[in-house]
């Protein structure tokens, strides 16, 4: 089986097992989606749910974090961890929102990174979430998952974006990538992997390697 083949298979195995699949951070409008994945990075969706209403109920706008002291917006964010500097870069980017978007999260790969704590990752869930776009979305379930499936063979996770580029459709990546976060979350854990109820065991051996 080539790994275009298993690609395909695994996608057929995780749409059975995960027929409605969405981001599991929840927001309303699109500057939240963009903030809640910075807080989210090295702490669980869970905790950034738990955090985000009152933040975003006392910075309703994009205008509101971009007036903020990063101080202010340390004391909603501190459980998240590395507070500092997500509270620091929540405001830059706000401020690069407003003064040179019009206060409109951009819809492009290229202009997202452009802000201050995006990279590729939180840029390709802003594009595929908010604006239906193909994107792959390198988290660290994505990588470690697409590793163990034999579909990429690197953890650095541009390179696995570049590797599941080639194999998989442009119209399925986005819940593939969402899929596999469930899936990384519920059965293939990091520590220890439940191979013997995991849909996809026969596809990469069902050892947990």
């Amino acid at each position: 089986m080539t790994r275009k083949q298993k690609a395909t298979a695994v996608i057929r195995a995780l749409k059975e097992e995960y027929p409605d699949v969405k981001c599991a951070l929840v927001y309303d409008k699109p500057h939240e989606l963009l903030i809640a994945t910075r807080l989210s990075a090295q702490c669980t969706d869970v905790r950034v749910n738990m955090v985000t209403p009152a933040l975003f109920e006392r910075f309703p706008t994009i205008e509101a974090f971009a007036s903020a002291q990063p101080s202010e917006v340390e004391e909603y964010i501190r459980s998240c961890g590395l507070f500092k500097t997500k509270a620091a870069d929540i405001v830059n980017m706000c401020i690069m929102l407003r003064d040179e978007y019009g206060s409109t999260v951009p819809d492009s790969i290229e202009e997202l990174t452009r802000l201050p704590g995006v990279g590729r990752k939180t840029a390709n869930l802003i594009v595929g979430d908010l604006y239906g776009k193909p994107a792959i979305v390198c988290d660290t379930h994505v990588i470690r998952l697409t590793n163990r499936l034999g579909l990429a063979d690197s953890k650095d996770a541009a390179k696995v974006e570049k590797q599941l580029a080639q194999l998989l459709p442009p119209e399925e990546s986005l819940n593939f990538c969402h899929r596999l976060v469930w899936h990384g979350r519920g059965v293939c854990t990091a520590r220890k992997p439940d191979c013997t109820s995991c849909v996809l065991k026969e596809l990469c051996g069902g050892n947990g390697a």
